[in-house]
């Protein structure tokens, strides 16, 4: 296991911390979210398909680049730090990670040239509930002799309001709860019975309700083999909650820096505030957490480029550690400013929101806890 960036590697950080610095701060999400643009941006997505950011994870024969989990880890670390809104972790990651693990060279062939040129962007469509639970799903998937009949709802779909795609899971065999039975396929938006409800979400990335009635999908359009759709969702999910990981180490990192920044300018009765000892050990506690996270999602980015068999415990390890880390840095970076700290014209506050957000998605701290105690027997 290496923890050092290739040339190539830091060449692609430098790059995506210089432009979600420049393009993409966290200003950039005020305007989104003061505009009432729910997060999305199509000039944004343009900037990061022409950047290459797209086809991180997708081999160059399918017009990507093929720089692997590392790589894209750099470009989800550094859109982390300004919060930015981009289709990167449910296109770039999870749909490319579908489909080239479950799609055949026909479903390759024609949508991975799509997701890295920008064309596509998709999202999954897994969770029916509120909490994060892959063999939960009830969605109906009725054979219908030509293929297949969608009935269901899904609930909070990120960037479900502007996909082009979605990657829906559906049951074909058995009921919620059973971890057989489950396929994947691949749902055009514009779909006949498919609709779209936006939500407006805290963290001003946006989401979707969607409900599906009696939409059609035919054979050439499932991922995998149908009843097996966990042996692709588990490692597709893996993947998502690795990158998302890479995320929100990189909201935590920003988040401590400006806390860090502000202990050593703010002044009372005549002292820095971060020469006070008590708030020397909260800063240096959000630093070790810091570094451990580091570590946890720098072994679960290699070991899906090395193709390791323990992924799943290292991307709930990941998962975690991120989960837990997050939520002590946006909490203490509010609290440590002060009154300004819960002022709408501070910075501090989005990190806050997006982090719990971060926190839910593809599994909370506690579900990831229970999942790597299952898989180690404890």
């Amino acid at each position: 296991m290496s923890f050092v960036l290739t040339e190539d590697q830091e060449m692609l950080r430098d790059t995506a911390i210089n432009f979600t610095r420049d393009e993409l701060p966290v200003k950039h999400l005020r305007g989104l979210r003061d505009s009432g643009k729910n997060g999305a941006d199509p000039e944004a997505r343009q900037k990061l398909a022409e950047l290459g950011f797209f086809g991180v994870l997708i081999p160059e024969e399918y017009d990507g680049v093929g720089m692997g989990m590392v790589a894209l880890g750099q470009v989800m670390e550094a859109q982390g730090r300004t919060l930015a809104s981009t289709p990167i972790l449910q296109t770039a990651c999870i749909g490319a990670s579908a489909i080239l693990l479950g799609g055949s060279e026909a479903q390759k062939q024609e949508w991975l040239p799509k997701i890295a040129s920008g064309e596509v962007t998709t999202a999954l469509a897994l969770d029916e509930g509120s909490h994060h639970n892959p063999a939960g799903v009830a969605t109906e998937a009725e054979r219908d002799g030509q293929g297949y009949t969608l009935n269901g709802a899904k609930k909070y779909v990120q960037d479900g309001h502007h996909a082009d795609v979605f990657i829906v899971v559906g049951r074909t065999f058995g009921e919620a709860g059973d971890t057989h039975g489950l396929t994947l396929f691949l749902v055009p938006r514009d779909a006949n019975g498919v609709s779209v409800q936006t939500l407006n979400t805290v963290d001003s990335h946006g989401a979707a309700h969607l409900t599906f009635e009696d939409v059609h999908v035919p054979e050439s359009h499932v991922l995998g083999a149908a009843d097996k759709g966990m042996d692709i969702l588990e490692p597709v999910l893996d993947r998502g909650r690795i990158a998302l990981a890479a995320e929100m180490l990189g909201s935590s990192r920003a988040a401590f820096e400006m806390t860090h920044d502000y202990l050593q300018t703010r002044k009372q009765f005549g002292q820095l505030i971060g020469s006070f000892q008590a708030l020397q050990h909260r800063a240096a506690k959000m630093f070790t957490d810091l570094e451990l996270t580091s570590s946890c999602v720098s072994a679960a980015l290699s070991a899906v480029d090395d193709q390791r068999n323990d992924i799943a415990e290292l991307a709930s390890l990941a998962k975690a550690m991120a989960g837990e880390t997050v939520h002590l840095v946006s909490n203490d970076t509010v609290q440590l400013h002060g009154g300004i700290g819960m002022t709408d014209e501070h910075e501090s506050g989005f990190y806050m929101k997006r982090a719990r957000v971060q926190e839910a998605l593809l599994g909370s701290a506690s579900f990831h806890r229970d999942r790597f105690a299952q898989i180690n027997g404890y």
